[in-house]
């Protein structure tokens, strides 16, 4: 009973528009939680109590700032929970090697990030956040309210029991496995009619393609973006095969970080974190954001870098909230690419969202593509075109040009290209339609 209350009340919470007048207001209430909230966590976790020695609450913007591998490596400190490193990995890889996604110590969520690095963490949540999470997205998301009928479609890469506390009452809530093959998961969709259907976007993309091919009869009330980047190219194909607008759900293992309003703009979810931003480039309004979640204890994060690259947007949003809106997540830092400049050597940063534009204008026949970069000058572009477009050596040379004319405008090197058929299922592996694979 607790719990439902829980929900009710973080729903509400979450769908009140007007709680602050503006961003000074909402500021000085996030400086009041957090500066009470690292009192509590001081006390109930041992590496941040050493971590913020001599440091007070005053000054929280002062504390080093922590990323992915040292909250792993003192996991077992850092948790306020009692759960060791050792048990919380044990129980998580069980539940994902038997895809029976019921793992709890204690009463206490456990799961497994997606690892896209390859370094594959481990997140807790206690049943009171589970609750709170819950409310923040059906109050952000769920279109129609609390209380209209709803099934609804998660496609992700392992389920947990976070997920499954969305099915509350009128909402009817089912998994569905990535690593299911496609005409299984179709058949499964067909016999549950979701409307609203949550999944990575290449899934979606593929979803779209089934029904552009007349193999899938659904078509979603809601489709809402997780997991991974949404690329420009999927984001059309998606909204026209559907006829609707895709939301994002900004969501990881660091939280519930950032939620579509009914205009259509990505907003960070300031009512549950603090973001501060890293400006990779001010004149482009790139970011890498440092969050720090004022009501998540189990497992606090606080200071906690992430390696993803936001834009902000240059104008606020015409729905009046004070969160800060964003124009795009772009992919990784990991996945910046850098090139040679073509006299003194210098590497020159090349973001994603550059090479993205380069291949989609390069030609409107190209369906789907990938971009690596194996060393400074080696990049490999994978891609397929529509059927009766232009050939594919046509469609090869105008990527190039479009290559060589973006390494021009930043007078860098342009790289040796090598051309590939295009190949991915989603799976167990995240889609970056930009990759770097050599280490800087």
């Amino acid at each position: 009973m607790r719990s439902v209350l829980l929900i009710v009340y973080h729903y509400f919470q979450a769908r009140r528009k007007n709680r602050w007048k503006n961003e000074t207001e909402l500021a000085a209430w996030q400086e009041r939680r957090i500066r009470r909230h690292v009192e509590k966590i001081r006390r109930s976790s041992a590496f941040y109590r050493e971590l913020w020695s001599g440091i007070s609450a005053s000054e929280w913007r002062r504390f080093p700032i922590i990323e992915k591998a040292v909250m792993m490596d003192n996991f077992t400190a850092l948790n306020t929970v009692g759960i060791t490193k050792t048990q919380a990995f044990a129980t998580a890889y069980e539940a994902e090697s038997s895809r029976h996604f019921k793992p709890t110590i204690n009463g206490i969520t456990v799961g497994l990030s997606s690892g896209t690095s390859g370094n594959r963490g481990i997140f807790l949540v206690s049943e009171a956040e589970q609750a709170a999470w819950t409310g923040a997205v059906l109050g952000k998301l769920l279109p129609g309210g609390l209380w209209k009928r709803a099934r609804i479609a998660f496609f992700l890469r392992a389920n947990s029991n976070l997920y499954e506390s969305v099915s509350r009452g009128r909402l009817e809530f089912r998994f569905f496995d990535l690593l299911e093959p496609i005409p299984q998961l179709i058949e499964r969709m067909e016999a549950f009619g979701p409307d609203i259907w949550i999944a990575p976007p290449s899934m979606l993309r593929l979803l779209a393609d089934e029904r552009q091919a007349g193999r899938l009869g659904l078509v979603p009330r809601t489709v809402i973006s997780v997991a991974e980047v949404l690329d420009p190219l999927d984001r059309t194909v998606i909204e026209e095969t559907f006829g609707q607008q895709v939301q994002q759900a900004y969501q990881c293992t660091e939280g519930f970080l950032g939620a579509t309003c009914e205009h259509g703009t990505l907003h960070l979810n300031e009512d549950i974190v603090h973001i501060e931003k890293e400006y990779l480039d001010k004149n482009s309004r790139r970011f890498v954001p440092i969050v720090t979640d004022f009501s998540r204890t189990a497992q606090p994060i606080i200071r906690y870098r992430l390696n993803d690259i936001l834009t902000e947007a240059v104008e606020p949003c015409v729905c009046g909230s004070p969160f800060t809106s964003i124009e795009r997540i772009e992919g990784r830092c990991d996945d910046i690419l850098y090139l040679p400049h073509y006299v003194n050597g210098e590497l020159i940063t090349l973001f994603p969202d550059f090479v993205t534009r380069a291949v989609i204008k390069a030609s409107p026949d190209i369906e789907h593509y990938r971009v690596i970069q194996h060393s400074p000058l080696d990049m490999e572009i994978s891609f397929c075109s529509r059927p009766g477009g232009r050939s594919r050596k046509e469609t090869g040379r105008l990527i190039g040009a479009e290559l060589l004319q973006l390494c021009s405008r930043l007078g860098c090197i342009s790289p040796q290209l090598t051309f590939t058929d295009y190949e991915f299922t989603p799976g167990p592996q995240k889609l970056r339609r930009v990759e770097r694979r050599w280490v800087l």
